[in-house]
C-alpha cells in the first residue's frame, strides 16, 4: 500500500490536508482502529459486504474496495482510484444511504458507531485470511448419525414435497415450514445467513450452506427433522448442489467457495471430503487473479456433470464426476463477473449472469460450449431466473437487474422453427418501478411473474412486490405492499419484501418480509390467482427470514 501523505512531494502534501479534511485523521497519519474496532468491523465487513466486494476486496458484483488501485484498460488508458480517495465522510454516507447501482442502504441495518469503523475498515489494507485444506475439512466433519443409524423409510407423517427450508439469515438457522398446514416443523441451527438450500435427488435430505462455509445435511425422514452430518468447506461459501445423473444419483455433493478459492467434492451421504480443487488462475481478459470464487454450482440431468461459475475468472467449469479420481473439466469462456444462473425449460441450456460485463452466458451442456453471449441492460441478477411461455416469442427465461429498471425476457427454444429466431435474444424488457431486483419467479401452472425489488432505496418499493400477467405484459404489475398487507407494527426501518417461492402445486407464493434482527420480520402467503392474503407466518424467532426453498420445485429444477 502507498501511504496516504508523502512529506516530500506537494501532492502528498495536498493529499494529507484532504486525508485531514474528510476523515480527522492527522497530517501524517494512516487510518486507524483499535484491535476491538478492526475485530468488529471485519466481521460486519465479512458479513455485509465480501459477498459483493471480495475478501480482498478486488470487487465483483460491488466496486474495488482496496485502499488504492490502478486499472489498465485494453487502449492503455490507466484509471486511479481508492477509498482513501473518497475519505471517511464520503464513504460513511456510501455505506448509510446506499447507491442506485444496486447497494442496498445500511442506515437501518448498522449502527452509526459501525458504519463509521466499517468506513475506516476499508481504508486500511486488507486482510488476507488463512487458507482451508483437507486437514482442515476433515478436522471440522462430524457425521452426527451414522447411515446404518438412519431411518430405512419416513418416520413423519409430512407431506415432504411442500416443505419449505426457509433461511433464517441472522439467527444461523435454516426453518423447515409444512406447507400444507404453515406450521413450523423444526428449526435447524445452522451455518451463518444461509445461501441457498439445495435437495438429494431423491428428495430426502437438504443441503444448505452457510456464508461461513458450514455445510449441513438434513434428514427430513426423521420423526423431526435434524442436521446428521455437517463439514466446513471454506471460510466463506455460497453454493453446493448434489450428483443427479442416472447412477449417480446423490453419490457425490459438491461445494464451492468464496475463501479458499476452490471447490470440494464429498461423499453424498455422509459429506466425507475426497477431493479439493482450487479455481485460482486466469481469468478471460488474460490476467492471473489470486480470488476468483465459486458463485454457482447447478447439477446437470443429461450428463455426469456440475456446472461451476467462477466468478472473477469468468471462466464456466464443466466438471466430470463419473471419475474424480481423474477428474475431467471443460472450460467454457464467457465474461465477467460471474454469479448465479439457472436452466432453460429443456434443462439442457445454463444460464448465467456475467454481471459486471452486463450480459447473460449461455451454455449448452449437451454440446458442452458456450452458446451465446447476451447483452443486457446493467447487473443482471437472476437468481434462477423464471421460465415461462410467452404470447409472441414463445420459451422465454426471465432474469431481473440489480442496476436497472427492466425485468430482461430472452428467447431459449434454438430447435423450434416458429421460435428459433429469437433464441438467445433480448426480446422483451419489462419496465419495474426500480432497480434492486434479487428474484423472478413463476411455475408451469401459473400465469403470474412475481419480481422483487428489495436492494431499491425507496421504502415502499422495497416493501412491495409486483406481478405481471405473463398473458398481456403491456400492463403494468400489480403492486402489493406486502409490509402493510402482513399487518406488522408501523416503523422507520424498512421491511425488505425478498424471493418470492410457489408451492408445490403452483398456486401459492411465498414471499419474505426481512426486516432488523430486533424487529418482528414474516413470511406471507398469498393466493397466485387473486394475490390476496392466506397466511402470515409470524414467530418470535423468525428472525430475518430471506430465502426459501420448496422441495419439490428444488428437487426439480422448477422455476
Amino acid at each position: 500500500m502507498i501511504k496516504p501523505t508523502v512529506r516530500d512531494s506537494v501532492k502528498g502534501l495536498l493529499f494529507g490536508v484532504a486525508m485531514a479534511a474528510t476523515t480527522g485523521v492527522a497530517y501524517g497519519q494512516a487510518p486507524t482502529l483499535s484491535k476491538e474496532e478492526k475485530d468488529h468491523a471485519k466481521n460486519v465487513y465479512f458479513q455485509r459486504c465480501a459477498g459483493c466486494h471480495g475478501v480482498l476486496r478486488k470487487g465483483a458484483t460491488g466496486k474495488n474496495l482496496e485502499p488504492e488501485w490502478k486499472q489498465t484498460a485494453k487502449d492503455g488508458k490507466v484509471t486511479e482510484g481508492g477509498t482513501l480517495k473518497l475519505g471517511q465522510s464520503r464513504l460513511e454516507k456510501i455505506i448509510a444511504n446506499g447507491t442506485d447501482g444496486g447497494m442496498v442502504n445500511f442506515d437501518d441495518i448498522l449502527s452509526k458507531d459501525e458504519i463509521r469503523q466499517l468506513a475506516t475498515y476499508i481504508m486500511l489494507p486488507p486482510d488476507t485470511p488463512p487458507e482451508w485444506g483437507m486437514k482442515d475439512m476433515v478436522g471440522s466433519w462430524k457425521e452426527i448419525v451414522p447411515v446404518a443409524k438412519r431411518p430405512t423409510k419416513q418416520e413423519n407423517k409430512i407431506n415432504l414435497q411442500n416443505v419449505f427450508s426457509v433461511t433464517l439469515r441472522d439467527a444461523g438457522e435454516v426453518a423447515l415450514i409444512d406447507g400444507d398446514t404453515k406450521k413450523i416443523i423444526s428449526r435447524v441451527k445452522t451455518g451463518y445467513a444461509v445461501h441457498i438450500s439445495r435437495l438429494s435427488a431423491s428428495g430426502r435430505y437438504v443441503y444448505v450452506i452457510g456464508r461461513d462455509g458450514l455445510l449441513s445435511l438434513i434428514d427430513l425422514w426423521l420423526a423431526e427433522p435434524a442436521v446428521v452430518a455437517e463439514i466446513k468447506t471454506g471460510l466463506d461459501a455460497r453454493s453446493v448442489d448434489t450428483s443427479k445423473f442416472k447412477g449417480f444419483e446423490d453419490k457425490y455433493v459438491i461445494a464451492g467457495s468464496y475463501w479458499p478459492p476452490q471447490y470440494v467434492i464429498m461423499d453424498g451421504d455422509t459429506l466425507k471430503p475426497l477431493k479439493i480443487v482450487s479455481t485460482r488462475g486466469i481469468t478471460v481478459d488474460g490476467e492471473y487473479h489470486p480470488e476468483p470464487r465459486v458463485a454457482s454450482i447447478v447439477s446437470s440431468q443429461i450428463k455426469p456433470e456440475w456446472v461451476v461459475n467462477i466468478k472473477e475468472t469468468g471462466q464456466i467449469l464443466l466438471v466430470d464426476y463419473s471419475d474424480i479420481k481423474n477428474l475431467k473439466t471443460t472450460t467454457v469462456e464467457s465474461a465477467k463477473f460471474l454469479h448465479d444462473g439457472g436452466w432453460d425449460a429443456s434443462k439442457r441450456y445454463f444460464l448465467v449472469a456475467a454481471n459486471a460485463s452486463h450480459k447473460i452466458a449461455v451454455v449448452d451442456t449437451k454440446e458442452g460450449k458456450l452458446a451465446a453471449l447476451v447483452d443486457t441492460k446493467k447487473i443482471p441478477h437472476p437468481g434462477r431466473g423464471a421460465n415461462f411461455v410467452h404470447p409472441k416469442y414463445g420459451p422465454v427465461w426471465a432474469t431481473g437487474h440489480l442496476g436497472d429498471e427492466v425485468v430482461t425476457l430472452i428467447g431459449t427454444a434454438p430447435d423450434d422453427p416458429k421460435y428459433k429466431q429469437y433464441a438467445w435474444k433480448v426480446v422483451e424488457e419489462l419496465k419495474t418501478p426500480g432497480a434492486g431486483n434479487l428474484f423472478v419467479k413463476t411455475h408451469p401452472k401459473s400465469k403470474n411473474l412475481w419480481v422483487d425489488l428489495p436492494q431499491n432505496p425507496e421504502k415502499d418499493v422495497a416493501e412491495s412486490i409486483y406481478v405481471y400477467d405473463i398473458n398481456d405484459l403491456s400492463k403494468k404489475p400489480e403492486q402489493i405492499n406486502v409490509a402493510k398487507a402482513a399487518g406488522l407494527p408501523e416503523s422507520k426501518a424498512t421491511k425488505r419484501v425478498v424471493h418470492p417461492e410457489y408451492d408445490e402445486k403452483g398456486d401459492e407464493v411465498w414471499v419474505s418480509l426481512w426486516a432488523g434482527k430486533t424487529e418482528p420480520s414474516a413470511i406471507v402467503v398469498f393466493d397466485d390467482k387473486t394475490r390476496k392474503v392466506k397466511t402470515v407466518i409470524k414467530d418470535p424467532k423468525m428472525i430475518t427470514p430471506t430465502g426459501k426453498f420448496n422441495v419439490h420445485n428444488t428437487q426439480h429444477d422448477i422455476y
